[in-house]
């Protein structure tokens, strides 16, 4: 049976984006300038991030929402954009999970305010694979999902999960969120040897494997190279990705590296930097899909990155796949050292 297709699983939440001109200390004001709810999480940003890429596959998304307005506009979205909504569970009642996104106006550096509503709920029951002939799965993210974060079995709900959709065929890839570093490798270990292939930034590289990837205060490529090669021997079996503002690199079971610059962006085109690190992944995820050699599909992932940081939004800046390789011609990259 020829498999194809991507279904994406886990956080489901609105990212209510607030522009604001200055973050400050405890009881002083900040102003808010501009307000746009949107939608975010890994599971949902993956899945909206590929079908504005075009991918020629079909998108699915398991997760789970309340029926309020915020459920609405995720259930919206995947029917607009095409991406299968079937396995998204509706709680009656519920309060759809949102985080309040911070945003400097000068810079784009954002804090999030995370209210976890009904993916407090998400639990194993949640992803049935059944009659599934999807290529990969995708989840994130271990440390945000209460039932799901609790040990069970070898390890917890994320690797119970995983080892369900390899069992039914799957390739698997996972997503993280910027939870502490031990409380990160606590929950994402046990899914290591489960994993085809793992696309994470340097600090969650580092939390992992226990690899210092910052030299002189700044991510240094080789050290990155040593904690994408870690994560293979931890378990990852094809591709282990690791990005930074400069870059990514990728390694593999074979002992090949990889390294690709970010793509050039004025700072004055820069309006936030949210879902930066999963359009990056989308692009990478096209690749794998595709059968793409490695490099790429890293290049398609650090155009998708640039152009992303033209929004407030997560994922409405990002057009066309091939409109992000040519704009990657335009703008170049940085270099790789």
């Amino acid at each position: 049976m020829e498999r194809s297709g991507i279904i994406c699983g886990g956080t489901i939440c609105i990212d209510v984006n607030k522009v604001i001109d200055r973050f400050p200390p405890q009881e002083h004001v900040a102003r808010i300038r501009e307000e746009m709810p949107d939608c975010g999480g890994p599971g949902l940003n993956m899945a909206i991030d590929l079908a504005r890429l075009g991918a020629p596959f079909p998108i699915e998304v398991i997760g789970i929402v309340g029926d309020d307005a915020y459920g609405r506009i995720a259930l919206d979205t995947c029917r607009e954009l095409g991406i299968g909504a079937g396995r998204i569970a509706v709680v009656p009642g519920g309060r759809t999970s949102y985080t309040d996104v911070m945003i400097v106006a000068e810079g784009g550096r954002r804090t999030f305010f995370h209210q976890e509503g009904v993916n407090a709920q998400l639990s194993t029951g949640h992803f049935d694979l059944a009659g599934s002939t999807a290529k990969i799965f995708h989840v994130g993210s271990p440390g945000v999902h209460a039932r799901m974060d609790v040990p069970q079995g070898n390890g917890n709900g994320f690797s119970e999960v995983l080892a369900r959709a390899k069992a039914t065929g799957h390739r698997t890839n996972l997503e993280l969120v910027g939870v502490a570093g031990e409380r990160l490798r606590d929950l994402a270990l046990p899914c290591l040897p489960l994993l085809d292939s793992i696309i994470i930034n340097e600090s969650e590289a580092t939390a992992l494997t226990g690899v210092e990837t910052h030299r002189d205060g700044r991510p240094d490529w080789a050290l990155v190279e040593a904690a994408a090669a870690a994560l293979i021997r931890m378990g990852v079996f094809t591709l282990a990705v690791v990005h930074f503002p400069d870059g990514v690199v990728a390694a593999d079971r074979a002992g090949r590296l990889w390294r690709q610059g970010a793509a050039w962006v004025p700072p004055e085109k820069v309006k936030s930097t949210n879902g930066a690190g999963d359009a990056l992944a989308s692009g990478v995820m096209l690749g794998l899909h595709e059968g793409w050699p490695v490099e790429k599909g890293l290049r398609l992932g650090v155009c998708v990155a640039a152009l992303s940081l033209g929004s407030y939004s997560t994922s409405r800046a990002i057009p066309s796949a091939e409109e992000c390789f040519a704009y990657g011609e335009r703008a170049g990259f940085k270099p790789t050292s």
